[in-house]
């Protein structure tokens, strides 16, 4: 937390794990709330900011419908809308928004970018996604794996395919939570080592066999994450061994659940049907990015009057 109050949320690490647990089961409170038709509106009068420089669906989508639900609104910003697509620098942006609005969500590729965002800002910043990290992510997947399956703490989570951002997040995850996380990525595309060094509960293993067995949960994203879109055809190639399919997740727990942040490319890292396997739940996790990004809203901005 700053000097003055504020909060950011640009990583998992920048809550407590008691935080994170009550933003969870705030999450599932207010599903309840949506699902019982209660109109629930403490954030009237305030105003969010949403900047993306990069694609979005369910981020989006979830901010910008969780800000109505919540009596707010969401303006949708896009580099061209903006003067950053005129080089005005982060930090000057920053500023003036602070003095119109009462938080900022940014994606962006450049995750220094967004850290200047939030330490130029005086209002709170969240992270919608940079390359490093993606924890928005992260608070709907713990909601729907504990919705279904119990606490995730001392579960085994396996994590296949690219050590890029969601990797990232998971092993964040792990600290905060307290599960085991084994890891299996091709040579060269593992993740970021210091955080691998920060970590107690991670382990990397070799193949994707190794890190799903006996797991409760088993997790992959995209082999092209954007960025890496010229590198497709050598990734497929590099990342076959490691496509999650139902003949894998056979050597996972017999209760074992699927989850993957979409968008998927069917054929990749997952083969055409596993997301429509009785194990996947990759739509209600989808669903939560709503619930879990409307506490998130609540926790962080000042309440209406």
């Amino acid at each position: 937390m700053s000097p003055d109050g504020k909060r950011d949320f640009i990583s998992l690490l920048d809550c407590s794990p008691e935080e994170l647990v009550e933003l969870v089961s705030r999450a599932r409170a207010l599903k309840r709330l949506q699902r019982e038709g209660r109109l629930h509106q403490p954030l009237q009068g305030r105003t969010v900011a949403m900047i993306f420089q990069l694609n979005s669906t369910r981020t989006r989508v979830a901010f910008e419908a969780g800000m109505s639900q919540l009596g707010g609104h969401a303006i949708v910003l896009s580099p061209e809308d903006t003067q950053l697509g005129r080089g005005e620098p982060i930090e000057d942006t920053a500023r003036v928004l602070s003095g119109m609005v009462d938080a900022v969500v940014i994606r962006s590729r450049d995750h220094d970018d967004v850290c200047k965002f939030a330490a130029a800002a005086e209002v709170p910043v969240i992270n919608a996604m940079t390359a490093r990290f993606h924890p928005c992510q992260l608070l709907a997947d713990m909601q729907t794996y504990e919705e279904l399956r119990g606490p995730i703490r001392g579960r085994t989570v396996a994590f296949v395919g690219d050590g890029y951002n969601m990797c990232n997040s998971y092993i964040n995850a792990a600290r905060q939570w307290g599960f085991q996380l084994k890891i299996a990525c091709p040579a060269g595309y593992r993740p970021d080592p210091q955080l691998l060094a920060g970590s107690n509960e991670v382990t990397l293993v070799e193949t994707a066999r190794e890190a799903a067995t006996g797991a409760d949960l088993v997790v992959t994203d995209v082999w092209s994450s954007m960025g890496h879109e010229e590198e497709a055809a050598r990734r497929r190639e590099l990342f076959a061994p490691f496509q999650v399919n139902e003949a894998l997740l056979d050597h996972a727990a017999s209760d074992a659940l699927f989850m993957h942040c979409l968008p998927a490319h069917r054929g990749e890292e997952v083969n055409a049907s596993v997301l429509d396997d009785p194990r996947s739940v990759v739509w209600q996790e989808a669903e939560n990015r709503l619930h879990t990004q409307k506490a998130l809203l609540e926790f962080l901005l000042p309440k209406g009057p």
